[in-house]
């Protein structure tokens, strides 16, 4: 045998070395990170259009009934089983109206955090 040193070939794929970890975006908004408030705002934004969409939409009903009945004279003289009709409508289709909205915010609502959580999960 010579003097030599024995040659070793060393190959490695760099498994060991040091990556970025790759933690799910639920850690970023946890954290309060820059992004996670970038999400969480989308997410309360989102919800805060479909509020003031609802809300819009109801306060339109209830605020342009005693508006028909102005400037319908007919509408509001009319009676229906001896009731005035306006009391019929604000007493009996207002609250259905409500019920109805608060059922569409509701589901609203639901879907965008739904949309959110599979946001968040997909990353």
């Amino acid at each position: 045998m010579t003097g030599r040193p024995r040659r070793v070939v060393v190959t490695s794929p760099r498994t060991a070395a040091a990556r970025r970890p790759r933690h799910p975006l639920t850690r970023e908004i946890d954290e309060q990170t820059e992004l996670g408030e970038v999400y969480m705002r989308s997410l309360i934004r989102t919800q805060f259009r479909l509020a003031l969409f609802v809300c819009t939409v109801l306060a339109c009903v209830v605020g342009g009934l005693p508006l028909l009945f102005l400037l319908v004279p007919d509408l509001r003289d009319a009676r229906l089983l001896g009731v005035p009709l306006p009391w019929l409508v604000l007493a009996g289709l207002i609250y259905p109206a409500f019920v109805a909205g608060a059922w569409f915010y509701v589901r609203q609502a639901e879907r965008n955090e739904r949309d959110f959580a599979d946001l968040v999960e997909r990353r």
